[in-house]
């Protein structure tokens, strides 16, 4: 059954009546070879509840033992998001009774996380079309075990409402994350939900230079809860806000923002109030709908976890942790866009479709910036926006795209086939070299068949073959494009433009 319309005010009479406040809790699965609290494997996409023990199932008497990799990893995150991070600090228990959780209780940090007090510089685009700094604080970064996965059968919208029965994977319950949790973020006005998705996408790419998760979002490796509330215009006191959970992309991030903005607009204008609760977020239909009441801190009744030890990391290991942090990834951006000879247009561009991180691997790869950039924003921006996923979820690589552009510049297909390659990878059938043979995508180089299809294109042209006689060597291109057309865009262009003056000189 699905959801009654809801009345949305619009975005710009929301700006003029109501200051948004936010706030992002961005979940981290961290890549480690176990879980958490025991030994069992962390493989994505395993069969259900292949990868669970006693211990991550809760059975009576398996005791935890912590991850060492995991306080590790949030301890990186935390330097890296320039916390302060705790001398002593210990795991708690959340107690919650929902199926996703084998124990009843998850074993987070509540008053004493590991990383606290920070802040991240988010990169936007200012009025003058410069880079604009919006500082986000961070309230803390905290360590706690993933929860399984429910699986709802039978209804039509895979949620549990109308579903016949329910499935539940336990494989996830147990996995390391680290929440990063923001505090209030407050006058950023119209560029809510702009500097919302810079966040995340800034996170992102931090936690992918740390090296202690592959983020995707694809997968659920990185998601974001969007906190979001509303005050009348002055009021200091913040609104009461909603929880939209588990967005897991960057423009539905954005989205997810903009639309809970005007929706609470609608209410608080018609003289409702909003419930303190949390939303789940429809990629489909680009709105959010009612979960459940939100709980607050004291309803979990979190209290300290007796079978796990304290965690004091020494400051001479913090040190230690702190000497391999990366490059800043706002001041690698700088350095690189240098590098790559790229305007502040270019660099701001391939920023803000995704795609830097992207052209950075490719690059890697031995493909030149521009090139890099051509295909990232060009070819694969285009399916990613037709397709409406984010561009690094398309079914292509770094490494296939400098392939491809290898293959151009030897000659051995174009920038058109080139494209027809793209579109083959992306509907599975194989690799560029795979494509290009199945498909008998191969620039034509046969100088007789070129000199045919040349002889042809005069023929038919000849008022364009007698301006080329008489010097004109630029109409060239009118008989180029008919030699192309002839042989289905697979001829090498430089060659038919050779045997085009040849043969008219």
């Amino acid at each position: 059954m699905s959801a009654a319309p809801v009345k949305l005010m619009s975005f710009e009479k929301v700006l003029e009546n109501f200051d948004p406040a936010m706030g992002l809790e961005v979940h981290v699965e961290l890549n480690s070879n176990t879980k958490m609290f025991c030994a069992c494997p962390t493989e994505f996409g395993a069969e259900p509840n292949t990868q669970v023990c006693p211990v991550c199932l809760g059975l009576p008497g398996a005791m935890p033992v912590v991850n060492v990799k995991g306080v590790e990893s949030a301890i990186r995150i935390g330097l890296a998001l320039n916390c302060e991070i705790a001398e002593w600090c210990r795991f708690a228990r959340k107690n919650y009774f929902y199926p996703d959780m084998p124990k009843n209780f998850q074993t987070s940090q509540y008053d004493e996380p590991i990383a606290f007090e920070g802040f991240m510089d988010v990169s936007i685009e200012g009025a003058d079309g410069q880079p604009e700094i919006f500082r986000v604080e961070i309230e803390r970064a905290h360590m706690e075990e993933d929860t399984g996965k429910s699986l709802h059968v039978g209804g039509a919208t895979g949620r549990i409402q109308g579903a016949d029965h329910s499935l539940v994977d336990y494989n996830r319950a147990g996995i390391p994350l680290i929440e990063i949790v923001t505090k209030p973020i407050i006058g950023a006005g119209e560029r809510a939900p702009e500097i919302a998705r810079a966040f995340v996408g800034q996170l992102r790419d931090l936690i992918v230079a740390l090296g202690v998760s592959d983020a995707r979002m694809d997968q659920g490796s990185i998601r974001a809860d969007v906190n979001l509330s509303l005050a009348p215009k002055g009021e200091t006191k913040l609104g009461t806000r909603s929880e939209t959970k588990n967005v897991n992309s960057l423009r539905s991030v954005e989205r997810a923002v903009r639309y809970e903005m005007q929706r609470h607009g609608a209410i608080l204008t018609a003289g409702g109030s909003i419930l303190q609760e949390t939303r789940h977020w429809h990629e489909d239909t680009g709105v959010t709908t009612s979960g459940r009441e939100k709980s607050d801190a004291d309803d979990y009744r979190y209290f300290p976890e007796p079978d796990l030890v304290p965690v004091a990391p020494s400051r001479e290991w913090v040190e230690e942790l702190r000497a391999t942090l990366p490059e800043n990834p706002t001041v690698k951006r700088n350095r690189l866009q240098i590098e790559w000879g790229f305007s502040d247009m270019e660099m701001r561009d391939t920023i803000g479709a995704g795609a830097f991180g992207l052209v950075e691997q490719t690059v890697a790869e031995g493909c030149a910036p521009q090139a890099a950039r051509k295909w990232w924003l060009g070819e694969l921006a285009r399916r990613s926006n037709e397709d409406g996923v984010e561009i690094s979820e398309l079914g292509i690589t770094p490494a296939d795209v400098a392939k491809i552009q290898s293959l151009v510049e030897a000659k051995t297909i174009n920038d058109k086939l080139a494209r027809k390659v793209i579109e083959g990878m992306l509907a599975g059938e194989g690799t560029p070299e795979e494509v290009i043979e199945k498909r008998g995508l191969a620039v034509v180089s046969d100088e007789g068949a070129l000199s045919a299809a040349v002889d042809k294109a005069i023929e038919a042209n000849p008022g364009v073959a007698d301006k080329i006689r008489d010097g004109k060597v630029a109409a060239a291109g009118a008989l180029i494009g008919a030699v192309m057309k002839e042989m289905g865009g697979q001829a090498d262009a430089g060659r038919v433009r050779e045997l085009i003056i040849e043969k008219l000189s």
